[in-house]
C-alpha cells in the first residue's frame, strides 16, 4: 500500500527539512555565502543555536542554507516551505494564498508573499532558444484582466497581452508584453527561436515578414475556422493548439485558483505556468522531481515583501 508523499521526513521534522534542502543546494560542497570557502565550516550545536546553523572557520560569521535564497529572513518553518513547494509544483492550476494560508496555519500575508516567492524560483535566466534542431514552435497571444489605470474599451486595448512561445515536445516561454503589433512581438521571437526552427502561428499579419526569417512558417487561417492541417512539403501538422492549450490551462488556473492578479506580478504567474508545462509527466517529470527542480532554482533568487510591490 502506498503512502502520501507528504509522510516523508522532510515534511514533519525541521532538521530532516534542513538536511534535505542542504543535499541539493550544498550539493558540491557546502558553501560560505558571505566569503564562498567551500566545507570549510561546522555546525553549531550549542543549546541556544538554531537548526541548519554553521560557523565558517575562514571568516568566522555563521551561516544557514537560507542566505541567498527565497528563504532568507522568512520565519516560517523549512518544512512549510517544502510543503508549499510541493504544493504548487503538483497542481496543474495552482494553489491559492487563502489554500496555503488554511493548509499551512500561516497568515493570509505570509501565505501570499510565500507563493510569490516560490514562483520567483521558477523563473528560468537566460537559455537557449528553442525549435534549435527544426522542432516547431508555436507562437500565440492572448490577453488577460486589465491593465492598470485602463477603462474598458473595445475589443484588447485594455486588456495585458501574452505573447506564449511553446516548443512542441517541449517548454513554454511566456511574456507579458506591451501589445501584440509587430515591434512588441518580434524582438522577443528572434530573441528565443532559432533560426533552423518551424516557426507556426495563426493568420496574424504581424507574422507574415518576421516567419521568412525562419526555416519555414505555417499558419493557420482562425478567421475561416481553420485550425490544423498536414502539411505535406514539411511533414509536419501546422497548427498554434500547443499555444492554445497552454492558454487553457493559464487561465482556468488564474480564474478559477487565483481569480485577481494585477499586472505588475502577471510576470511571475506566467513563469509558473512555464514551470509547470515545461517540466510535465509527458516529458518524464513527475511531481516529486518538479518540486526538486523547483528548489533548486531558489539560491540567487531573494525577494523582500517591499520588492514584490504589494
Amino acid at each position: 500500500m502506498s503512502r502520501s508523499i507528504f509522510a516523508e521526513p522532510q515534511f514533519n521534522d525541521e532538521a530532516a527539512a534542513y538536511a534535505f534542502v542542504e543535499a541539493r543546494l550544498w550539493a558540491k560542497g557546502r558553501v560560505c555565502p558571505h566569503c564562498g570557502v567551500v566545507d570549510g565550516s561546522g555546525p553549531l550545536r550549542g543549546k541556544s543555536d538554531r537548526i541548519g546553523l554553521y560557523k565558517c572557520y575562514a571568516c568566522r560569521k555563521p551561516f544557514t542554507v537560507k542566505i541567498g535564497t527565497i528563504f532568507e529572513a522568512s520565519h516560517i518553518q523549512m518544512r512549510d516551505w517544502l510543503t508549499a513547494i510541493h504544493l504548487i509544483c503538483s497542481s496543474k492550476k495552482g494553489v491559492s494564498a487563502n489554500q496555503l494560508h488554511r493548509t499551512l496555519g500561516i497568515t493570509l500575508k505570509s501565505a501570499w508573499f510565500m507563493g510569490h516567492r516560490i514562483r520567483e524560483a521558477m523563473r528560468s535566466g537566460q537559455l537557449g532558444p528553442l525549435g534549435g534542431d527544426g522542432t516547431p514552435v508555436e507562437a500565440d497571444e492572448t490577453f488577460f484582466g486589465r491593465k492598470e489605470g485602463e477603462e474598458v474599451r473595445a475589443r484588447y486595448a485594455h486588456k495585458n497581452a501574452v505573447l506564449t512561445l511553446v516548443e512542441r515536445g517541449g517548454e513554454a516561454r511566456s511574456f507579458h508584453v506591451e501589445g501584440v503589433k509587430k515591434d512588441d512581438l518580434a524582438p522577443i521571437v528572434r530573441a528565443n527561436i532559432a533560426r533552423e526552427a518551424h516557426l507556426m502561428t495563426d493568420e496574424a499579419n504581424q507574422y507574415t515578414q518576421l516567419g521568412k526569417e525562419f526555416a519555414a512558417h505555417g499558419k493557420v487561417d482562425h478567421s475561416r475556422e481553420e485550425y490544423a492541417y498536414w502539411d505535406r512539403k514539411s511533414n509536419v501538422v501546422i497548427s498554434v493548439n500547443a499555444a492554445e492549450g497552454y492558454f487553457s490551462i493559464f487561465k482556468r488556473g488564474m480564474i478559477g485558483i487565483y481569480q485577481h492578479c494585477s499586472e505588475k506580478h502577471l510576470h511571475r504567474y506566467l513563469a509558473e505556468y512555464d514551470f509547470r508545462y515545461s517540466n510535465r509527466i509527458k516529458l518524464g517529470i513527475d511531481d516529486v522531481a518538479r518540486a526538486d527542480r523547483a528548489l533548486k532554482g531558489v539560491s540567487g533568487k531573494r525577494l523582500t515583501y517591499r520588492t514584490t510591490g504589494q
